[in-house]
């Protein structure tokens, strides 16, 4: 009986991977009723980071919070003994706004959650950076554990990149400092034309002049809180909250894929497996730096690593060099992409189907 490691990130816009990972299984069994298959979902960090360790048996902690324009969210945490992952893109994520706001969108929820969960025992926090609505600088997450930042009359600046004009000081004497380790593929700096603002502001929905007034506040924001960290990698990511995290906090940056790999217990899972099957919506360049299907390849040295995707846009020795048997795409069977991305489930089964009759 055939073993196949089944470790998918989501399909953007279309599939969360844990669904992505059932659908392919069901594929398998079509055409290898009695193969064996195990479900590991990934993710980079960014979204699905949440759901990645409740698959792989951490608990689930629903909890409310402050959401990037102020409304109250239905949200929460995975736990496991005392370590609790918190998904940015969970509390404050783009997904969850129905118009942007780049100037006034906060991180407050993702600090409050993170104080929920240490109000509920856990001493070490895994947050997920990615997918997120604000350019911040991370300023709202540190007001929800606690910090206060004012303005020259010492009254508390707005939520919001915007308002970070107008920080004068902070007080930081009561707010926690919890143990973090920050999840993320972005290696960014804060600022300048990699910075937090010049790259992900657009996708906010920022215009060029709202891209130029981020981009000062956060440095007027460096400056204030007296950190040299604005170079650091990864200080650039979900809007700048990782320079908060980094710099203020003492957090410890990683890429997001190793720490979900860890998580979910992914290399304790690849003795006596015959087929690795990974993916994501688009199997491109992007892929092969640092993102999660690159880290499944690393991993999984000695057993065959297939990509499953939306569509595969890498030669077969491209694959290879980079340690990919093959790479099947749903455009490959399915030349409409706007089917591709409404019929996804259905033809991933189909797609799988494919792939079992290759190699199992």
């Amino acid at each position: 009986m055939p073993k196949v490691l089944i470790a998918p990130d989501k399909f953007k816009g279309s599939l969360p991977a844990e669904q992505v990972a059932d659908a392919i299984a069901a594929g398998l069994r079509r055409v290898k009723p009695d193969v064996e298959t195990v479900t590991s979902p990934i993710a980079d960090g960014g979204d699905g980071t949440v759901a990645a360790a409740v698959a792989a048996g951490f608990e689930y902690v629903p909890a409310e919070a402050t959401g990037p324009t102020g409304e109250p969210v239905r949200t929460g945490y995975a736990r496991r003994d005392d370590t609790a992952v918190v998904e940015l893109a969970m509390v404050s994520g783009l997904s969850m706004m129905r118009e942007p706001a780049p100037l006034t969108a906060n991180t407050l929820g993702v600090g409050e959650l993170i104080a929920r969960a240490l109000d509920d025992g856990c001493t070490r926090i895994v947050l997920g950076l990615g997918g997120s609505a604000s350019t911040d600088g991370g300023a709202g997450l540190l007001r929800g554990l606690g910090a206060r930042l004012l303005d020259a009359n010492r009254t508390e600046i707005p939520l919001g990149g915007k308002a970070l004009i107008e920080l004068a000081t902070v007080d930081f004497s009561a707010m926690r400092r919890p143990e973090i380790v920050v999840a993320s593929d972005v290696d960014n700096p804060l600022l300048g034309e990699h910075g937090a603002a010049a790259v992900y502001g657009p996708q906010k929905g920022a215009s060029p002049e709202d891209v130029a007034l981020l981009d000062r506040a956060l440095a007027h924001f460096a400056d204030v809180v007296g950190s040299g960290m604005v170079d650091a990698p990864g200080a650039g990511a979900a809007g700048g909250t990782g320079f908060a995290a980094l710099a203020i906090l003492g957090a410890t940056f990683r890429p997001g894929i190793d720490v979900v790999l860890e998580m979910t217990g992914f290399a304790d899972q690849l003795p006596g497996t015959d087929l690795v099957i990974t993916g994501e919506g688009s199997f491109d360049e992007q892929t092969l730096r640092g993102k999660g299907p690159a880290g499944i390849a690393m991993l999984a040295k000695g057993i065959p690593v297939v990509a499953m995707a939306g569509r595969v846009t890498l030669d077969q020795e491209t694959l290879q060099q980079n340690g990919f048997a093959a790479g099947y795409g749903l455009t490959d069977i399915e030349s409409d992409v706007d089917r591709c991305m409404t019929d996804t489930a259905a033809l991933l089964e189909r797609l799988a189907a494919n792939v079992a009759a290759d190699w199992l």
